[in-house]
């Protein structure tokens, strides 16, 4: 695994749109507005980490795109191959769930500048000379066949110039059927090393997978050794959650390393909820932290519960803490006291 210089993701920025608190979007007659998306919520996180790291995006040259363009670059993100064109930014509206009342997303990114990029706007070998990790999720190659073609470039390129390649399974069924969610995400598989956001559910609908064993630690080792021999997935991971309530969690992880062979299950956290959303996103930045840095299987799963734990502490879509924070938290002091 190629652990060396900068992180680059590539995926859609988009607008999110939320009414204030816990009122529902009839309710509302104004919206808070921040930027996030899958991808670019990793490559925060791990700016924040203090990573070198790099969005890959194309956005209208309007100034919603500029905005969303600075966001990126407040947290240290680099920006330079992003691409500029199209008409619209994707939005979203979220609105947050309590106590048993759900959270609700709808989305608005149809015909986003991203879904109607080319794949002659970006050069992947240019694009990852020098970076040491390419991540993506199972939201992007969903937004038009073109976008599925440029994901599918990049990986390609990836894996011809050595760089480690992450995939957050991340399935949208709004986005897309699960028959061609299937049958691309199963053709990007050969280009991935690390598999995420990969549970029971997944291992069946997409890699048509059924799940055998007693325990959820021991069905998920068994088909994540599945994948690992007809795939190369040198490392898959997933979160489990117990929903109490919209706002009460617990949360834990799960690693599967391929060389040994090998599963290790984090220490489960008990949550209040401020925010869900990113929550994958920041076990997924945890994960490659933990990995680029060395961590082993064991410390690595550890220390991205504990990202995607104080991740939901934190409203919009981004994990803004830093790395010694998320340390903290991974060796046990949870007490939430000051800090002096």
């Amino acid at each position: 695994m190629n652990n060396n210089g900068k992180v680059v993701a590539f995926g859609e920025l988009m607008l999110r749109l939320t009414p204030p608190g816990a009122e529902r979007f009839v309710q509302a007659d104004r919206f808070e507005a921040v930027y996030g998306g899958g991808e670019a919520n990793v490559a925060v996180s791990c700016s924040n980490f203090g990573l070198d790291t790099e969005f890959v995006t194309r956005l209208p040259a309007h100034e919603i795109g500029q905005a969303a363009v600075n966001e990126l670059r407040r947290y240290g993100v680099g920006t330079g191959w992003i691409r500029r064109g199209g008409d619209r930014i994707g939005l979203y509206y979220h609105e947050k769930g309590a106590s048993q009342r759900p959270s609700k997303v709808i989305y608005d990114r149809a015909g986003s500048a991203l879904a109607e990029a080319e794949p002659s706007e970006f050069d992947w070998e240019k694009i990852l000379d020098g970076a040491g990790w390419f991540h993506f999720s199972g939201i992007t190659p969903a937004l038009s066949d073109n976008a599925a073609q440029i994901v599918l470039e990049a990986a390609k390129a990836a894996k011809k110039l050595g760089v480690t390649v992450s995939m957050d399974i991340n399935y949208r069924k709004n986005l897309w059927s699960l028959e061609k969610a299937s049958g691309i995400l199963t053709g990007l598989a050969p280009y991935v090393d690390v598999c995420l956001g990969i549970g029971e559910a997944e291992a069946r609908n997409v890699f048509g997978l059924e799940p055998q064993g007693e325990t959820a630690v021991e069905r998920f080792a068994n088909f994540s050794r599945e994948l690992a021999e007809k795939y190369g997935f040198k490392t898959t991971a997933v979160t489990f959650r117990e929903a109490i309530s919209a706002n009460d969690n617990k949360i834990s992880g799960l690693i599967y390393d391929a060389a040994t062979d090998s599963c290790h299950a984090s220490r489960k956290y008990d949550m209040h909820i401020v925010d869900r959303v990113g929550g994958g996103d920041a076990f997924a930045s945890g994960l490659i932290y933990a990995l680029i840095t060395g961590r082993d299987p064991g410390e690595a799963v550890e220390y991205a519960a504990a990202a995607s734990c104080l991740k939901h502490t934190i409203e919009g879509d981004v994990n803004l803490v830093s790395a010694e924070e998320v340390e903290t938290l991974a060796h046990g002091d949870g007490s939430g006291s000051i800090r002096r």
